[in-house]
């Protein structure tokens, strides 16, 4: 593990100190992981606890991961503590922490630049460079700006806006060119929470969660209009959603209570159904194990394989942390990276990594 180190300070940027401390259902105890790792032994599962990296003083809630696979770092937005983690893709190591945000959801690499779009709720949303950290030039994005999906078809990305957190009544889906900035387009909503989005990469539609409304809309991305709405019957507060393009599947958890529900992506019938752990932030399509991950601050992952679009099994509940809610798959060193908040509670704030075993 990395010894801790001194920070330095960028433009319009404070960076704090930085430390590193490094089917049937069935549960894989943490301690038991940990302790496997440190021997060099393996355990059985779908995940494998390898590491941890601790953040002292971290307070509240953490958000979204990206990955710059070609500079080997990993980034998280701190959402509570109002800054940027930057993490050694490799080792799990703190490169940096990044204070001066707002309220940082979700973080954008763009690889053809080198550059890292910091969505932020409050503040003007920063483009940083990703191999220096520091502020190129900022977008003055609309209040409540949160989450995020690309389409890699036209190169834009689209964010969630308004709602609640602002606070405001409805809330507004943009299309903006990442590069530059520029709004391409807005779809409204008359709700007050709207949640995360899968995004076709080789097909028209996105597909939203609309929470408090309690259903699913389906979006053309040419015209930015509604084309299909979809209610959620099985459970309330429809929010984390991911999708399995080739299979035509939709992976939508509830919060009330926690349910994975499995659509199909053309109907929006229910397929399966699955208990899901409470305070879900995050679900996860690993396409090359053919596995979703639903990750939640009851303190366990959920891991559900395919076997194919109409047969699924949940084969474990991973022993994680409370409020480990957010995840994100690195498929180039098969790990599984989350994020474990500490909430409310003066629990430490931690980044863990689970090696993700082939099928």
């Amino acid at each position: 593990m990395t010894k801790p180190f001194a920070c330095v300070v960028t433009i319009g940027f404070v960076l704090a100190a930085c430390h590193q401390t490094g089917g049937t259902a069935r549960a894989i105890d943490q301690n038991a992981a940990i302790n496997a790792a440190a021997d060099g032994s393996a355990s059985a599962g779908p995940l494998t606890l390898a590491g941890s990296t601790e953040f002292p003083g971290y307070a509240g809630d953490f958000d979204h991961f990206a990955i710059d696979a070609k500079g080997g770092r990993l980034f998280l937005a701190g959402e509570e503590s109002a800054e940027l983690e930057v993490l050694d893709l490799k080792t799990g190591g703190v490169i940096k922490r990044l204070k001066g945000y707002g309220t940082p959801h979700s973080v954008f690499y763009m690889p053809g630049a080198n550059e890292l779009l910091v969505i932020d709720g409050d503040k003007p949303s920063p483009v940083l460079d990703a191999e220096t950290l520091a502020v190129k030039r900022t977008y003055d994005l609309p209040k409540g700006a949160d989450s995020i999906g690309f389409d890699s078809k036209t190169g834009h990305l689209w964010i969630v806006t308004g709602g609640k957190d602002v606070p405001q009544k409805d809330s507004n889906l943009i299309e903006i060119d990442p590069a530059t900035g520029k709004l391409i387009k807005t779809v409204h909503f008359d709700a007050d929470h709207v949640e995360a989005m899968a995004v076709e990469q080789n097909g028209p539609d996105l597909y939203i969660n609309v929470t408090d409304k309690n259903y699913l809309a389906v979006v053309d991305k040419a015209s930015g209009k509604v084309v299909k709405t979809w209610p959620i019957k099985e459970a309330e507060q429809n929010a984390p959603i991911a999708i399995d393009e080739k299979g035509r599947r939709l992976f939508v958890v509830t919060r009330k209570p926690g349910k994975l529900l499995v659509l199909d992506a053309d109907t929006g019938a229910t397929v399966a159904a699955f208990t899901a752990p409470e305070r879900t932030d995050e679900v996860t399509w690993d396409a090359a194990n053919r596995r979703v991950y639903v990750t939640g601050g009851q303190g366990y992952t959920s891991v559900v394989e395919q076997d194919d679009p109409n047969t699924y099994r949940e084969v474990a509940k991973v022993k994680t942390l409370p409020g480990a809610k957010t995840a994100v798959v690195d498929s180039a060193q098969s790990r599984l990276w989350i994020a474990a908040s500490p909430g409310e509670t003066k629990a430490m704030g931690k980044v863990l990594w689970y090696s993700i075993a082939p099928r």
